[in-house]
């Protein structure tokens, strides 16, 4: 409709002071940007108040199954059902039309592979959905490595003396 060229900086100025603007106490809303672009989001300090209110807390909630369905597809993606199931060691239907339904993930295209079967990756709305600008933020496995500890060494609990 409206076809004008408006410079970048003008742009990130206005983010910029509407930011500003609504970060004062007197707004129970604040800009944030995730997924790529920018959302008016509650404060913090609010959201137990209006998920009392809402009560679609619940309603979001996805099943162990559907996160372990939904972690493999975001680390491994492009990636087949096939490819899924043989990690989890279970079907993975059930999951996969869930997260579907939720626009959590997304066909992105076919397998060269026999039979030619969908590719799934996940989707803007799962960017929204963890508050992640881009797959690179996923923590990666090296965050979840537990140290090993060797026998008749210090652990965290105390060190072992000798009795003199």
């Amino acid at each position: 409709m409206f076809e004008a060229d408006v410079p970048e900086k003008d742009i990130e100025k206005a983010i910029e002071q509407l930011t500003e603007k609504f970060s004062a106490d007197t707004f129970s809303f604040e800009l944030i940007k995730s997924g790529g672009g920018y959302q008016f989001l509650t404060k913090p300090s609010y959201q137990a108040s209006i998920g009392i209110l809402l009560k679609q807390q619940s309603k979001k909630r996805l099943s162990t199954s559907a996160l372990e369905t939904l972690s493999i597809i975001a680390y491994k993606q492009p990636t087949t059902k096939s490819e899924i199931e043989q990690i989890r060691g279970v079907n993975c239907d059930y999951s996969v039309q869930k997260l579907l339904e939720k626009e959590l993930i997304e066909i992105k295209g076919k397998s060269e592979n026999v039979g030619r079967p969908l590719l799934y990756g996940t989707s803007d709305m799962f960017m929204d959905y963890f508050g992640i600008n881009d797959l690179k933020d996923l923590p990666t496995p090296k965050d979840f490595a537990t140290p090993d500890n060797e026998i008749g060494s210090p652990d965290q609990q105390g060190e072992t003396t000798s009795p003199d």
